[in-house]
């Protein structure tokens, strides 16, 4: 029996534990709704690893080993691992600031927890130990950042960009002006043909997107920025609301990638045709997260408030969505001419 039912169609009524789609404005893809979404703002989303039977969804990081793991960073300077065989929860990491960013890596020789923080620091930890393996100085606070190995790539406060190299021990690779004037928000690797981490997708709060490749043959040509997550179109006449871009993911098989904003729509993008394949209709609040299963059969896509507005703007009636789409078809890429 599949995830969505045995008989049913991706999303149809009745469709296994996620519940029914539903028509009213907070869903107007009519995508199927997940039951019992977190009662918080939503601010990351991640699949089980291949690894795993079926596809489990979590708000958190999973250990991309077996995945009989989940790791949390808090604004409370801890991140802890916790273990869904026992359902115990353990401190792994401590900082002196609120941690950003987790990832786990599986290199040959190695295998670690990497936190970023803005205390400044990006460390890296056996989860055996109280003690990190390495701790590296950031420039400035940490905000964003992924993980492919054998590449890290850490997007900072002030605009700052660290691309690291992680064999054998991370160290350092190279710095990068940013390609974009605002401040960064989110931040995915993609890979090349041999499936290789070869770059990775910047966004901004400011509506925009920049495609940035490590050494791409022709960097004037090669990499570029585009505009998204705004309102009225190309229209002059009147002032264009611009939002932030709070994720962006990559397929796992088309390569291929999706952007979610705080104008409550997501968007599917083909960097190498440099087209827009589709964009959603508009829901009733932000979009703060998204991620692809493994095999890239389903897109999953949080709704919740960002927090863009302050205190003030927070509706403690407002519930909470995470969406299901199938992401078979509307992710690949545009036909070459």
């Amino acid at each position: 029996m599949s995830l969505f039912g045995a008989t049913s169609g991706f999303g149809a009524a009745g469709a296994g534990v996620f519940g029914n789609a539903t028509t009213d404005s907070h869903n107007p893809m009519k995508d199927v709704e997940v039951t019992s979404p977190p009662d918080d703002s939503i601010s990351c989303l991640a699949f089980s690893p291949p690894t795993m039977p079926g596809n489990f969804l979590i708000g958190g990081s999973w250990a991309n080993d077996d995945g009989s793991k989940v790791f949390t960073a808090s604004c409370d300077k801890t991140a802890k691992m916790w273990d869904l065989n026992s359902n115990q929860a353990m401190q792994i990491a401590q900082h002196d600031g609120p941690i950003k960013s987790i990832h786990w890596i599986k290199a040959p020789n190695y295998s670690c927890i990497m936190t970023g923080s803005w205390d400044k620091t990006l460390k890296f930890w056996d989860t055996r130990s109280p003690n990190p393996m390495l701790s590296l100085q950031m420039p400035e606070r940490s905000y964003c950042a992924d993980v492919v190995y054998p590449m890290a790539v850490v997007a900072t406060a002030d605009r700052g960009l660290i691309v690291y190299q992680l064999e054998n021990q991370p160290s350092e690779f190279r710095r990068i002006d940013s390609p974009l004037k605002h401040q960064h928000r989110c931040v995915a690797i993609f890979k090349d043909k041999q499936n290789k981490p070869t770059g990775f997708a910047l966004g901004s709060i400011e509506g925009r997107v920049a495609i940035h490749y490590i050494n791409p043959p022709n960097p004037a040509k090669d990499n570029f920025t585009f505009k998204c997550h705004r309102s009225n179109g190309t229209n002059t006449a009147t002032p264009q609301d611009i939002y932030a871009v709070n994720a962006i993911s990559f397929h796992p098989v088309h390569g291929t990638l999706a952007t979610v904003g705080s104008d409550g729509r997501f968007s599917f993008w083909d960097k190498d045709a440099r087209t827009k394949l589709k964009t959603s209709e508009q829901l009733d609040q932000p979009i703060t997260a998204c991620c692809f299963n493994s095999n890239g059969n389903i897109f999953a896509y949080a709704s919740s408030y960002d927090w863009s507005k302050g205190h003030e703007y927070y509706n403690p009636q407002k519930k909470n969505y995470i969406f299901l789409r199938n992401a078979a078809e509307e992710l690949k890429p545009r036909n070459k001419k």
